[in-house]
């Protein structure tokens, strides 16, 4: 007996190594290197020399005493708040309106998804066409019905330029909020809505007694992982508008991305990355923790 259970346990960690060793080779190792090279003024003379003098937290007060800064941050929180609840709320009532029955219901549900599948490279491109303020079928569009004398600069004014970004986002983005909730509101039984129908309540009533408790813990991941996703956004920024114009659309992302590879300032490129990532988390446990006393309330 005791040695079955020594070949049992030793069954189970043969099972869990493999997965442990590609965590910490392809996870662990470039998180750890990164947080290394955020101490470090590590620039392209390093990989040569490979000397990366140890500057302290000097990259970090560097970024966090910067003029462009706070004005980035600003960019990233409103970029990540107005594409969550804009994807949240469309996206719970696609969930709702297909989980009526209808024709050709899987069809359109299928459709659906086509934003979330397309590369986002060629999403980024299709939709810088469209929103060209000369040849963009947006604005050719608007003038044609006479809604507009002129078109609108989406993508050259520092206020539409943020707005333009934040709907493509959104328009990438609502696929996967309807699949999951979709999926959430496929569990909650049925029987459930008959009760409740039966005592009177409503539409209404029962999307608030019944459908948003039980489909509670779908949206807190759906909202957990969205804000994760979003915060980091950068291939639809730097094709759209490349962070501009005047740094009107520069985020946290594209700004990690802008020292690291345009002006090859890696520890400082590390250091905004990191940050980067503590404000996701910081994000996530607020949430969950805020969620959880809800629950117990």
């Amino acid at each position: 007996m005791v040695r079955a259970r020594r070949w049992e346990s030793l069954a189970q960690g043969m099972f869990i190594v493999p997965a442990a060793a590609y965590l910490l080779l392809f996870f662990g190792y470039p998180i750890v290197k990164n947080i290394v090279m955020s101490f470090q003024q590590y620039t392209p003379a390093t990989f040569y020399t490979g000397a990366a003098p140890f500057v302290g937290v000097e990259n970090y007060s560097r970024i966090l005493s910067s003029d462009l800064f706070p004005k980035v941050l600003l960019t990233t929180v409103l970029f990540t708040a107005g594409s969550l609840f804009v994807q949240f709320v469309l996206g719970l009532a696609f969930a709702l309106f297909f989980q009526r029955r209808f024709p050709l219901a899987g069809v359109l549900r299928s459709l659906l998804l086509l934003p979330w599948l397309l590369p986002l490279v060629v999403s980024g491109t299709t939709w810088r066409w469209m929103l060209d303020t000369d040849s963009g079928v947006v604005n050719s569009t608007l003038r044609h019905l006479h809604l507009l004398p002129s078109g609108i600069p989406w993508l050259t004014g520092t206020s539409q330029a943020l707005v333009s970004v934040i709907l493509i986002n959104i328009w990438v983005g609502i696929p996967f909020n309807t699949t999951i909730l979709y999926g959430g509101l496929q569990d909650i039984p049925t029987h459930l809505y008959e009760a409740a129908k039966l005592d009177g309540a409503g539409p209404v009533k029962s999307f608030r007694h019944v459908t948003w408790p039980l489909l509670r813990p779908v949206v807190s991941v759906v909202v957990v992982l969205g804000a994760v996703y979003t915060v980091k956004v950068l291939d639809i920024i730097l094709v759209v508008t490349g962070g501009g114009p005047a740094d009107a659309t520069e985020t946290l992302a594209t700004q990690s991305y802008e020292l690291s590879f345009q002006q090859f300032e890696f520890g400082r490129g590390a250091a905004m990355s990191n940050l980067l990532i503590v404000i996701s988390l910081v994000f996530a446990l607020v949430y969950l923790r805020a969620n959880r006393r809800a629950k117990n309330a």
